[in-house]
């Protein structure tokens, strides 16, 4: 048979060999293959090229976000000591403008006035000492040695203090016992026998209305600024006669010093020496009414009084 055959069979048997060999592979040949080689290659892709699941990719975003804040959590940090700090020094500024305030505050509450030491003690009754040491504190600044012996006052030139006990009119009678008859003999214009010096001109309306029980038949003038004109007042004492006077210093100072009044007839000088405010302040104790009593002293009053024609009381 092989020799009938003859080369071609061994030829032939070669070449299907070949052709099996080379013979081109089928659609599920191939995708065997394939799918035999991807099976192969699975677990190295699956490790390198496996999508992530949406946890593992919360996660990540998660991690990420958390390392952003941190970043912006220490940039914040740095940002709130630096302002930290400013806050601290004007808080410490600030609490030592308190302190200081406080310090202040204390200190002038230590200081007394006059309502917390006459709440915490009587008033005392005024004296001639103390005129005499107010006219030697005002005068000893600008007069020498020689000009204030010349404005000391004598016990002779005062009459009996109010010792608080007193109204205005139980004073004047105690002080004035003949003044019926010394009424009737002023006949002066332009003069008064009795003047009595408040500190304002409430306190004037006041002391006229007091005056029913002692003044009797004599003519009484108010004196002071409210309301009313100097030339006025003027006009009223150069007209006719006028016993009783009460008027404020500052006025009263303006007259002398006009000539509208004069000390002529003048036998009493009363000043309301005791009297106190709603802030329980004297006449004295009001720098307006200090100065221009001064001043009204300072007039000629000091040197008639010392001359004798007429006599200084303290209500």
């Amino acid at each position: 048979m092989a020799d009938d055959l003859g080369d071609e069979w061994w030829t032939q048997g070669d070449n299907l060999e070949v052709e099996e060999d080379t013979q081109p592979l089928t659609e599920e040949q191939s995708n065997k293959s394939t799918s035999k080689k991807r099976k192969g290659d699975k677990p190295i892709q699956e490790e390198d090229t496996q999508p992530l699941t949406e946890e593992q990719s919360n996660k990540s975003t998660s991690k990420k976000r958390k390392s952003e804040k941190k970043i912006q959590d220490g940039t914040k940090e740095k940002k709130k000591t630096v302002k930290k700090e400013c806050f601290i020094t004007e808080e410490r500024s600030e609490e030592k403008g308190d302190k200081e305030s406080n310090k202040n505050k204390k200190r002038r509450k230590k200081k007394k006035t006059i309502t917390d030491v006459l709440t915490s003690s009587e008033p005392a009754p005024g004296s001639p000492a103390d005129l005499m040491s107010l006219l030697k504190n005002h005068f000893s600044l600008t007069r020498s040695v020689i000009e204030q012996e010349d404005l000391t006052l004598k016990d002779s030139c005062f009459l009996s203090s109010n010792d608080l006990t007193h109204s205005l009119s139980s004073y004047l009678k105690e002080v004035c016992p003949k003044w019926a008859k010394i009424q009737k003999q002023h006949t002066q214009t332009q003069s008064v026998v009795l003047l009595i010096i408040c500190g304002s001109a409430l306190r004037t309306i006041d002391l006229i209305k007091q005056l029913i029980a002692f003044k009797g038949q004599a003519k009484v003038l108010k004196l002071f600024a409210k309301h009313i004109k100097v030339d006025d007042q003027i006009k009223s004492l150069s007209k006719g006669v006028t016993h009783i006077a009460v008027g404020t210093p500052g006025r009263i100072a303006a007259l002398f010093e006009k000539e509208g009044l004069t000390v002529q007839g003048l036998r009493y000088l009363v000043l309301d020496w005791n009297y106190r405010d709603q802030k329980l302040r004297r006449m004295v104790d009001i720098p307006e009414v200090k100065e221009d009593l001064l001043k009204m002293m300072d007039r000629g009053l000091i040197q008639s009084c010392r001359e004798g024609t007429f006599k200084i009381g303290l209500f």
